[in-house]
């Protein structure tokens, strides 16, 4: 048989246990969301909206774009300075352009068939020796818009301390 206190402890335990349950899961939630979201490489999922459409904008939560489909977005809305991750094909390799710091040039092309010049500077960052035409290379660097399909440069370290650096992996390694 249950006695007046009886009762009321086993309510405030209830209580109590529910509490701290309710507050476990809201810390998980907190940490699930903003630690990991901050972490290179992590957060791919966690995705910003337009606040007038509500539309997902594709952008992760470090600032980085991560789909095909928003770097044909830029290309369609001329937009440049965004920083972009994403990995492609290599249809042709271009000569270096050797005015000002030297980068090494190739096209290309996402899994949706949009084209990109990839301008890897080899002043700083080692160069790809061996790409070839048919090899994959994953990038994050920054997106600039041009006619031809847009480009990807600052595929390297800063060494300024003033840019948010990139790199290229290929066959295994990462080129920064």
């Amino acid at each position: 048989m249950f006695t007046r206190e009886g009762l009321f402890h086993l309510k405030k335990t209830k209580t109590s246990v529910f509490v701290i349950v309710a507050i476990a899961l809201l810390a998980a939630l907190y940490l699930a969301v903003y630690s990991c979201a901050e972490m290179p490489g992590w957060g791919a999922g966690v995705t910003t909206t337009d606040s007038s459409t509500g539309a997902d904008t594709g952008a992760r939560a470090d600032g980085t774009e991560n789909s095909d489909a928003m770097i044909t977005s830029l290309f369609e809305q001329h937009k440049s300075g965004v920083q972009v991750e994403g990995e492609g094909t290599v249809l042709r390799l271009l000569s270096d352009d050797e005015s000002g710091d030297r980068h090494q040039r190739f096209i290309l092309e996402l899994e949706n068939g949009h084209t990109l010049l990839v301008a890897h500077n080899i002043d700083i960052a080692p160069r790809l020796d061996g790409l070839r035409s048919g090899d994959r290379v994953a990038f994050y660097g920054e997106y600039y818009y041009s006619d031809e399909g847009g480009g990807i440069h600052w595929t390297h370290r800063d060494t300024q301390g003033t840019h948010t650096g990139g790199w290229l992996r290929w066959d295994g390694k990462t080129y920064e």
